[in-house]
C-alpha cells in the first residue's frame, strides 16, 4: 500500500466531518497493509472534546488488535496532532506519523511544545509532514471561512 492510499482515506473521512459540521479532520491507523482503524472529527456528534480522529483512531485500533499498544503501526492524519493526541501517540507507541497539513497554532509535533522531542517523552515516533498537506489545507481554510461567514 502506498503513503498516499490512507491518507486519501484520512483526507475522505475530513470531507465527511465538514458535512456533518465537523473540524475536517481524519485519521487513519495502518499494520502493514491492514487498516486498522479510520476515523474522523466527531468532537460535535458525541460532545466529547476528546473525540478527536486520532484518538477516537487510536481507541478503534486497539480493539482491534486487541492489545494495549499500536507498536508497528503507523498513523495518517489530515492535521498535525495537538498534545492531547500526540501523548496518546505516545502512550500506545505508534511507530509513524505521517500529517499533512500543519497547525501553527495547536500543534504539538513540530509546533508549538513539540512532545516527543521533549526528554520526559519517553517514545519517539518517526514524523513525516506535509503529505498532501494542499489537500488538507483546502479543506481547512473553506470550512472555517464558511464558519466566519
Amino acid at each position: 500500500m502506498s503513503a498516499t492510499a490512507p491518507m486519501d482515506i484520512a483526507l475522505s473521512l475530513a470531507e465527511e466531518a465538514a458535512a456533518a459540521g465537523e473540524a475536517p479532520i481524519g485519521a487513519v491507523i495502518v499494520e502493514g497493509d491492514t487498516i486498522l482503524a479510520a476515523e474522523r472529527n466527531r468532537m460535535q456528534a458525541l460532545r466529547d472534546p476528546t473525540a478527536h480522529a486520532e484518538m477516537l483512531a487510536i481507541r478503534t485500533a486497539l480493539a482491534a488488535r486487541g492489545t494495549g499498544r499500536l507498536d508497528g503501526c503507523d498513523l495518517y492524519v489530515t492535521l498535525e496532532p495537538c498534545a492531547m493526541c500526540a501523548g496518546a501517540i505516545a502512550h500506545v507507541r505508534l511507530r509513524r506519523v505521517y500529517f499533512a497539513a500543519e497547525d501553527i497554532k495547536a500543534g504539538a509535533v513540530e509546533n508549538g511544545v513539540r512532545l516527543f522531542d521533549q526528554p520526559t517523552c519517553h517514545h519517539h515516533p518517526e514524523v513525516i509532514s506535509g503529505l498532501s498537506s494542499a489537500r488538507a489545507e483546502s479543506l481547512l481554510q473553506d470550512f472555517f471561512r464558511k464558519l466566519r461567514d
